[in-house]
């Protein structure tokens, strides 16, 4: 058998971003937690972190040094500003305010951090969003002079749309509250009944003050009355993210690699379950099945992958499949979905418009959209959904999305991976909403009389006539209906693809 290394891998994934955190997690994932940091403007987000390299990393000396005679101090206070070790731009330093996102690692005696250090004004909750989606769990700073604000609110809620499960409240500046347990007693109070309304399965509240260090590696004098861990107690003791395998398999294709002889390999990540040699796979829009005859990877042939794997599947036939395509097991399998019920966040600075042309971005799928409607916004007091029919940057909507041809789909809480969605803007491909799926259906919604149906009989009398000659690939002439579908819908035209034949829900 050629082994994987040995075939031109370099089409294995055209996702930079994606390729790069895979090689980040390698056989160390156990061992690493990732942490977003979130909180409104000046709440101490970058002093926290720089606290925490402060007293809990090795810092060069010449580090030290430079904090030490820079002149600047925190909050007016005889302590160093030790957000100078996290704001590296320079429109951050001017302005005082952190304005993107911020990769740090950070380095204990038993454990490595990756924190994501993401911005607190509101104008930048897209990329506190974004921050979101690759962090094991989230510590939210609060003003302990000024308790839960709106932002806080927002950010809980965008945290429980991403799925971040576990949340730390840092009640932070305690000094400045005169160290007052009363203070942080209706804080925990309040962020309690907070957190009734979302699906964390953890949120710990505890007071510190970054600027003196109180609480975050050691123990406060001042604050006695508090018994519970420290911050870098209790983030060196939480599970980071799991590595067996959870819930129904998953392989979203990603591309087709060949070595020129008699391999043909499904490749991409395994985003849920696991799969071994020998068991049968599906794709659940043909329904064409078959069984898995190798797993290779970069370090040779597997007899079995599990989640966060990058692997190449070859099957004992072709499946005329190519990317887009999820392969799952027959026990288990996705929607193959028309219609969806699903909740997003507004990130695009221009409003939802009802008569846009929008396109449903999946793990490895664009999918044009034929109709989408908002329902409801989140109310950020009440947390309860209010009727509105469109949405502005920010936003939290709950929408109906009606998709132009049927795409293999979960829902956010069986399957994360495949639950989740980018709505991209279909004339300039900016990103404009972040989604998860919260109901999917094979049934497909009553066509409006404006859309334009893309017939099978249309694209084999003109661009698929010649794989109809030649006896050609249904993937290929998939491919091609979905470039005409995306094409018509940049142009703002409602388009439907019609279903092959032989496809049955």
């Amino acid at each position: 058998m050629t082994a994987l290394k040995s075939i031109d891998v370099g089409a294995l994934s055209d996702d930079a971003e994606q390729t790069n955190v895979n090689d980040v997690l390698g056989p160390d994932l156990n061992g690493m937690l990732r942490i977003l940091t979130c909180g409104s403007v000046d709440d101490g987000k970058s002093t926290l972190i720089g606290r925490l390299l402060w007293d809990a990393t090795d810092l060069y000396d010449d580090q030290r040094e430079t904090i030490e005679k820079s002149g600047r101090t925190a909050g007016g206070t005889e302590h160093p500003d030790f957000s100078l070790l996290v704001d590296g731009l320079v429109a951050e330093r001017e302005q005082g305010i952190t304005i993107d996102i911020a990769w740090r690692y950070v380095d204990t005696k038993t454990r490595r951090f990756v924190i994501i250090d993401s911005p607190g004004h509101e104008q930048y909750t897209r990329n506190m969003a974004s921050g979101a989606s690759h962090a094991d769990l989230a510590i939210m700073l609060i003003d302990a002079r000024h308790g839960i604000k709106r932002q806080t609110r927002r950010h809980a809620a965008i945290l429980d749309l991403i799925g971040v499960k576990r949340v730390i409240l840092a009640v932070n500046k305690m000094d400045l509250a005169d160290w007052s347990e009363q203070k942080f007693r209706k804080i925990e109070k309040d962020f309690k009944a907070l957190c009734k309304s979302f699906g964390f399965w953890e949120a710990l509240t505890i007071p510190v003050s970054a600027v003196t260090g109180d609480n975050v590696a050691r123990r406060s004098t001042t604050m006695d009355w508090y018994k519970g861990p420290l911050l870098l107690e209790h983030l060196e003791e939480l599970p980071s993210r799991g590595t067996a395998p959870t819930g129904p398999f998953r392989m979203p294709v990603q591309t087709v690699l060949f070595d020129g002889r008699d391999f043909r390999g499904l490749a991409g990540t395994i985003s849920n379950g696991s799969v071994r040699v020998g068991e049968t796979v599906v794709d659940p829009v043909s329904k064409k099945s078959a069984r898995v005859q190798r797993i290779a990877t970069m370090d040779g042939d597997r007899d079995e992958a599990h989640q966060g794997h990058a692997v190449a599947i070859q099957l004992d036939k072709d499946l005329d499949i190519a990317r887009g395509a999820v392969l799952a097991h027959n026990d288990g399998l996705p929607t193959v979905a028309r219609s969806l019920n699903a909740k997003i966040v507004w990130l695009n600075e221009t409003s939802f418009e009802a008569n846009g042309s929008y396109l449903l971005r999946t793990a490895t799928d664009l999918v044009p959209i034929s109709n989408m409607e908002i329902r409801a916004l989140l109310d950020l007091e009440t947390l309860e959904g209010k009727p509105a029919n469109t949405c502005n940057v920010n936003d939290i909507a709950l929408c109906e999305i009606a998709l132009g041809r049927p795409t293999a789909i979960d829902t956010f809480s069986g399957a994360q991976e495949t639950g989740s969605f980018m709505l991209v803007d279909a004339i300039t491909g900016a990103s404009v909403a972040a989604g998860v799926v919260t109901e999917a259906s094979n049934l497909a919604t009553e066509q409006a009389s404006d859309t334009f149906t893309l017939s099978r009989a249309m694209l084999e009398r003109g661009l698929c006539a010649d794989i109809m000659a030649a006896g050609g690939s249904e993937a290929e002439f998939s491919r091609r209906a979905n470039e005409v579908a995306l094409i018509l819908r940049a142009a703002g035209v409602k388009v439907e693809v019609e279903s092959p034949p032989d496809y049955q829900i």
